[in-house]
């Protein structure tokens, strides 16, 4: 058990799976869940699924919770605790998730953009503790950004800055849940990823994919495309390098814009590994500007797959 005195229910909120944790000032996790998100069924199943997970961490619960922070996808006034759009939550508009979890759990709740909170995690917990400035990237079922600029969170006019997956890198790419065309999300985003590959490896019959999944498309996943990039499978390595060709270009133009050189990339796709973000590096050094070149570094999360919820927890505690 942890000797701090000080706790807080972590959220997680992602497309796929909610995730659920206490964890200390000190950024132990204590005790955590995780429940399926059942985005595509509505808000009202969502919302649902938080309270579940939220009243079943709590059950046996002897510590003092100081405050339950959320990190969710879409455009968050913290302030307010609204949700808005979050892309991969069909049907969701703008949803007071703050006011709604406070009158369930009588608890402080605290709201923020799930890239913002990793972010806020990475930079208290992990990665970033000795940062002044960084960038901090989520790859996952969207992909995600927070903005860390001389030790504070940058939320922008309208709490909605760090959308990096909704910069777009062809005019002309495929649509986005978010509305738009050719957002990087729409390349590296796990769905997207998953979709595309699907339909390219009926043209690479060769490809050690086939024999991993015993010709059954449907069990397709990042994870046995990194299995088989591994492996020295020439269509599965060009697939990674192609993702951090996507990422590489949207970053440079994010180092360029905001004069940041340090990314921190983490989320269950930043799983690729080094090929990944060797890739990343070169396709931004490439791009930037001169100057810049030497100064660009990107640096793997430390906090992994706990990084959603020791950054929603660090919410309670970080003074922004």
């Amino acid at each position: 058990m942890p000797k701090s005195d000080k706790f807080a229910i972590g959220v997680d909120l992602g497309g796929t799976n909610v995730k659920v944790g206490i964890v200390s000032q000190e950024g132990k996790i204590v005790k955590k869940l995780s429940l399926e998100t059942f985005a595509n069924v509505g808000p009202d199943e969502v919302i649902a699924q938080i309270k579940k997970g939220v009243g079943e961490i709590l059950i046996g619960n002897k510590l003092k919770i100081r405050g339950i922070g959320i990190g969710s996808p879409g455009i968050v006034t913290p302030k307010k605790g609204t949700v808005e759009n979050p892309p991969n939550f069909p049907g969701w508009n703008k949803i007071n998730i703050g006011k709604i979890l406070y009158k369930e759990f009588k608890i402080n709740i605290h709201v923020e953009n799930d890239a913002n909170a990793a972010a806020i995690g990475e930079m208290i917990f992990g990665a970033g503790k000795k940062l002044d400035s960084f960038i901090m990237v989520t790859l996952g079922t969207g992909v995600g950004g927070g903005i860390i600029f001389k030790g504070k969170l940058f939320r922008g006019e309208n709490s909605a800055a760090g959308e990096i997956g909704h910069m777009s890198v062809d005019l002309n790419g495929p649509k986005c849940n978010c509305g738009s065309f050719g957002c990087v999300e729409a390349y590296v985003g796990n769905h997207y990823l998953v979709k595309r590959i699907k339909n390219e490896l009926t043209e690479h019959r060769e490809s050690k994919i086939w024999e991993m999944l015993k010709n059954d498309l449907n069990l397709l996943t990042p994870l046995v495309i990194d299995q088989a990039a591994n492996a020295g499978d020439q269509y599965a390595q060009s697939v990674v390098k192609n993702m951090g060709l996507y990422l590489g270009a949207a970053l440079a133009s994010v180092a360029n814009a905001l004069d940041i050189g340090t990314f921190i990339i983490g989320g269950g796709v930043a799983g690729f590994g080094k090929p990944l973000f060797d890739s990343i590096q070169q396709t931004m050094v490439s791009r930037v500007l001169t100057p810049l070149r030497k100064r660009i570094k990107v640096l793997p999360a430390k906090l992994k797959n706990d990084a959603g919820i020791k950054g929603a927890s660090a919410l309670v505690f970080y003074k922004s």
